[in-house]
């Protein structure tokens, strides 16, 4: 049931994570497509704020600080979220939307004033008691971009073709983490993950990497977090070819105008990988234990490499023997790239 206001106030609850965030993004265009005059709002954790800071169909995004439960950073986090929740019970919405279900999005669902407050039924962590609108418990087999826009839909917009508009601000100089007179296409490798289930080997990385540069004429970059510098760097000292390092070294936006850049990108099952879709660069993505049909890369210009175990998808962040990835040949993946590639030769 749509509000009935001409210019209704909405807050968007989707914290995180990067590809989580992602995958909502196509609701909130169908959002402003519903409510072309209303006043949309998201709450996004910081870290996530600026795929989202200067988006055309968003009015304004409120960055929440991710608690570190140490000294300083615990207190100046603590300070951070009290501010927010100051400044969010001051503030009136004709509707508040939970589209992430747990427990961190619940208390700012319950803080915020609002009449009517949105989301799925039976969601984790007794997330849904807040609401005061509940649709049914949503299908976990479907992937998360048709789950999102179920609310979109139940508010009475119209079935479209899902859109993925980013909000950044792209930096124009990347001279140094990209070489400017660099001719060779760039194929991007992104081997971190937060699970370490969904890491496949080091040294099948590196095999990659080596046909990429050697045999498809490729400029290989291996990208990741800070904390991802000790697997990019055991990546590049077993290949045989030299390989850029930029495990740690850019921002969200950085990064992003890197995936725009490249031709290819090789992922684990990761925001990254979403992020590159959303850029549309063809994506090749590495599964395991998780399910490609709920997170896998939406859309048609991509590939999905998995073994199909019966153990997978086991959904587990640690697993003593997860054969799902150390099994997986790199020939595999390379058929995969060669799909891709002859897909783009194709006019």
């Amino acid at each position: 049931m749509a509000v009935t206001l001409a210019e209704p106030r909405l807050l968007l609850v989707k914290l995180s994570s990067l590809g989580d965030v992602i995958h909502a993004l196509p609701t909130l265009e169908a959002l402003r497509t519903l409510y072309p005059h209303g006043e949309i709002t998201w709450l996004v954790e910081a870290g996530n704020a600026p795929l989202l800071e200067r988006h055309p169909a968003l009015d304004q995004v409120w960055p929440v600080p991710r608690l570190r439960w140490r000294g300083n950073d615990f207190l100046e986090g603590m300070g951070s979220l009290l501010r927010i929740a100051r400044h969010l019970r001051g503030q009136t919405f004709d509707l508040v939307i939970d589209l992430q279900g747990l427990l961190k999005s619940a208390v700012w669902v319950a803080l915020a004033k609002s009449p009517r407050k949105l989301g799925f039924d039976r969601t984790r962590e007794l997330s849904y008691l807040p609401l005061t609108e509940k649709l049914p418990p949503y299908d976990p087999e479907e992937h998360a971009v048709w789950r999102y826009l179920r609310v979109a839909r139940h508010l009475g917009a119209p079935p479209a073709t899902p859109r993925f508009r980013l909000g950044f601000t792209f930096p124009e100089n990347l001279s140094h983490l990209w070489p400017e007179r660099e001719v060779r296409p760039l194929a991007i490798l992104h081997p971190g993950a937060r699970w370490s289930s969904k890491l496949w080997p080091a040294a099948s990385w590196a095999r990659l990497a080596e046909w990429l540069a050697e045999e498809r004429g490729f400029q290989v970059a291996v990208s990741g977090s800070a904390a991802d510098r000790h697997l990019a760097e055991e990546i590049i000292s077993r290949s045989q070819t030299p390989l850029l390092n930029l495990a740690g070294r850019t921002s969200l936006p950085e990064l992003a105008a890197l995936l725009k850049k490249a031709r290819l990108a090789v992922t684990t099952d990761t925001g990254p990988m979403h992020l590159a879709v959303a850029l549309g660069t063809p994506v090749v993505a590495i599964f395991g234990p998780t399910a490609p049909w709920r997170t896998g890369p939406f859309g048609q210009n991509h590939e999905v490499v998995r073994l199909s175990y019966p153990c997978s998808p086991c959904f587990k962040r640690r697993c003593p023997k997860p054969r799902c990835l150390t099994d997986l040949p790199p020939s595999s993946v390379r058929q995969a790239v060669e799909k891709l590639l002859l897909r783009q030769e194709i006019p």
